[in-house]
Formats: C-alpha cells, structure tokens, sequence
C-alpha cells in the first residue's frame, strides 16, 4: 500500500516541471502559458505533507525526480504543453476574430 501511494506521488510530481504558487489569471490571458502550474502546485503541497510524515520517502521521491528518465520526460510534457497551449491560444483568437466578424458584424 505504501508503494502504490509513493508510485502515485512520484507521477504527480513526474509532471512537475519547478514548484510556483498558482496564480488566479484566466487561461485567456495571453501571458497564461503555464498549463502545469496546477500540477506543480498539486505536487508542491503533496511533497510538504509527505516530507512532514516521512523524511525517507521524500528524499527518495526527490530522488526519483531528478533521475535522467524523468527530467527527460518531464521536459517532454513541458514542450508538448506550450504547443498545445500556442494551438488554444490561436483557436481563442479565431473565435474572437469570428465573433466579432460574424456575429457583431464590425
């Protein structure tokens, strides 16, 4: 049980890319083009908690993030994040573009 629950820890912070505090800005906002802060926030607290209960286990979940496997892995999700977040923020502006075209008539 122990295992399964440090394996679980260990993927969340497997996406993780650093540990910022999470910002309330809309995802519309053109400077947004963080789409893992959620997951580092979730991440930074879970190792809090985890570090307070137990030392040995964090110190081996921070060992296990910074193994060469998954920095290489977490710089994927990374670079496959920002393209999907600059294709979002293309279709928002097609959107715009469209409704004020289309509907609004300007």
């Amino acid at each position: 049980m122990l295992q399964s629950r440090a394996l679980v820890i260990a993927l969340i912070l497997l996406l993780s890319t650093s540990l910022p505090e999470v910002q309330s800005k809309s995802i519309f906002e053109k400077d947004r083009r963080d789409l893992l802060a959620i997951p580092e926030t979730i991440a930074s607290y879970v190792y809090e908690a985890v570090n307070k209960v137990s030392p040995k286990v964090s110190q081996f979940l921070l060992d296990t993030v910074q193994s060469p496997s998954v920095i290489a892995a977490r710089q994927r999700i990374a670079k496959e994040a920002t393209k999907v977040t600059i294709m979002f923020e293309q279709l928002i502006e097609k959107i715009k573009n469209l409704w004020y075209t289309r509907v609004l008539g300007y």
